[in-house]
């Protein structure tokens, strides 16, 4: 069996262990939180207000959907292919473009 000393050694290194799982995990979530505030500024700089409350509209339905569609915006500006702020309008463009296409169903009774 271990002695008091040994056990007390295990110990030592399961906190410390703990603590810098804990500060990776804090760190991380720090840089999240960095890098989500990154996007909302961009965002900010390219989208009119309307057009941002769309896509915060948007975002409420479908969660995934804005997401890759502010990730297409940003590297759009990023490679400065956007000259101007994007409005409502030109946002709505966009989404009829990008959006899936809506298959027709029929149901015809014999």
């Amino acid at each position: 069996m271990a002695s008091e000393e040994e056990l007390e050694e295990i110990r030592k290194r399961k906190y410390e262990q703990m603590l810098q799982a804990q500060a990776g995990a804090a760190a991380e979530e720090e840089r999240k939180q960095e890098l989500e505030e990154a996007k909302r500024n961009i965002i900010r700089q390219i989208l009119t207000s309307e057009a941002r409350e769309r896509l915060n509209t948007i975002k409420m339905a479908k969660p995934e959907f804005a997401e890759l569609l502010e990730n297409q915006l940003i590297a759009l500006a990023q490679s400065g292919r956007i000259k101007n702020m994007i409005t409502d309008s030109q946002l709505k463009e966009i989404l009829r473009q990008i959006m899936p296409k809506k298959r027709e169903i029929r149901i015809r009774r014999i």
